[in-house]
């Protein structure tokens, strides 16, 4: 844990009883600070007292004797509208931040050498976060994981000159976060997200370069016209003593970090091309296939090269990352056959990159649809050697890729597992991949996406993997 000892002595309003903010409410009673903590729902008010918080309603509360409210960062600070809670912190002249304020705090105060990665973006931030946290244990250094992955920040522990902070951050998180200044900041791209939270794709892309204007080091990727203007800015009015750094997986830089030919590359500004450096090769990195994980991983060799590593400890990180749960996750191999569980893919963009990624897929998808369903996938329906639907959204799947892919209707996952191997193992592929990506939330069949790659997990593993396939020869 990192006590909030910069709260200490002060009275503080907390809203949002979730995980981060339990875990806030601990940290601020554990640095000294009196905590009036709420929560619209009863079940997290429930929560909260069972573990011995004390709960104050503050729709009745006098606001003027708060010195902060810290807000969950799933609640609405600006759009559709403030939160009530926003509004009534406002009228009284009460500041609003959120946990990771609180942590920036701490390392401002006790550790301001400490090293602090902040990483965000629309898409990848999750992998490009525990790529980053990998590399670096990996070369023996003292890394804290969390923020909008995993761990709330302040359950981490408190930032120290020794230890490397990585930590993941939301647009949500950074809009309560006004003294973010990491060590090395990562925006790695932006299209358009969470308008419904932030107004406009202005309003979310400026929120978003919040994170890296405040940064010593700056890497933004400048494969996408947002995050590239963002760049272009930060490096006519930088201020004194930051870096700034282009990262790109789609084209060769003339100097920056970026992929060129699955290989990990630095090129300092106004050096030859022979002189580019080869941090890493991907060729090999099971867990990082496909132009997305390229992105994913110029960034986490960029940031790694900041932290000091050699090009081999960083070439040895990217070899050995395991990947995320449910994000692409090898699970197993039998003989040639490759399973995969990608159920974090609940809606089409998502399972795109998965189907970018592989070439003779035995595709499961389905569950509750999303709009547009599988359509926008029609451009990678050669790929699919067959698929296989299950749940609710099966029939809708089935006309969509009627004439253009062979389905098989399954229902239920474990029936669409079996199936799918017993298809790829008399198959001619050299390297078919038994692919859950759903493109469909879980939520017909499992409680959500966890659970249902849990199961595809299990079944494979305890089936497949360690077990003849029916119809496979020796």
């Amino acid at each position: 844990m990192t006590p909030a000892t910069t709260f200490a002595g002060r009275k503080v309003a907390l809203f949002g009883l979730g995980g981060s903010g339990l875990s806030t409410a601990r940290a601020l009673l554990a640095g000294g600070a009196s905590v009036a903590a709420w929560d619209d729902g009863e079940a997290g008010r429930a929560k909260a007292q069972a573990q011995g918080l004390e709960l104050v309603d503050l729709t009745r509360a006098d606001w003027r004797e708060f010195s902060a409210l810290i807000l969950s960062p799933g609640v609405p600070l600006t759009h559709p509208q403030p939160h009530w809670t926003v509004a009534h912190a406002r009228e009284a002249g009460v500041e609003v931040i959120g946990d990771i304020e609180i942590f920036c705090r701490e390392r401002a105060r006790h550790a301001p050498g400490a090293t602090f990665i902040a990483i965000t973006g629309t898409n990848g931030k999750s992998t490009t976060t525990a790529l980053i946290a990998h590399i670096l244990r990996s070369a023996g250094k003292d890394v804290q994981l969390g923020g909008n992955i995993g761990t709330p920040i302040l359950d981490l522990s408190p930032p120290s000159e020794a230890g490397i902070h990585v930590i993941e951050c939301s647009s949500f998180q950074i809009d309560l976060t006004p003294s973010l200044a990491p060590s090395i900041g990562i925006l790695i791209n932006l299209t358009q997200d969470h308008i419904d939270r932030h107004g406009t794709m202005e309003n979310y892309a400026a929120v978003k370069e919040r994170l890296v204007a405040g940064a010593d080091v700056a890497l933004i990727g400048v494969d996408d016209s947002f995050s590239h203007a963002i760049g272009a800015r930060l490096m006519e009015r930088r201020r004194e003593g930051q870096r700034v750094y282009p990262v790109s997986a789609a084209r060769a830089l003339d100097w920056g970090f970026f992929i060129a030919e699955r290989k990990a590359l630095y090129r300092e500004a106004g050096h030859a091309p022979e002189e580019t450096e080869t941090l890493g090769d991907l060729d090999g990195a099971r867990a990082l296939r496909g132009a997305h994980n390229a992105q994913n991983a110029a960034f986490a060799a960029a940031a790694a090269w900041h932290c000091g590593l050699s090009s081999e400890e960083i070439a040895r990180g990217l070899l050995t990352y395991p990947g995320l749960p449910h994000r692409m996750e090898e699970v197993g191999r039998r003989g040639r056959i490759i399973f995969v569980n990608d159920s974090k893919a609940t809606n089409a963009d998502a399972a795109e990159k998965a189907l970018l990624s592989y070439d003779e897929i035995f595709w499961i998808a389905g569950g509750k649809a999303k709009e547009g369903g599988i359509e926008p996938l029609r451009p990678l329906f050669s790929r699919i050697r067959k698929a296989y639907l299950i749940g609710a959204a099966a029939q809708d799947f089935a006309r969509t890729l009627e004439g253009a892919a062979p389905y098989e209707h399954c229902g239920t996952l474990d029936v669409a597992i079996a199936r799918a191997a017993e298809d790829a193992a008399l198959s001619d592929a050299r390297e078919p991949v038994v692919l859950l990506s759903p493109a469909c939330a879980s939520y017909d069949q499992f409680a959500n996406f966890e659970a249902r790659g849990d199961a595809f997990r299990l079944i494979a593993r305890e089936l497949y993997v360690h077990a003849p396939i029916a119809g496979e020869t020796s």
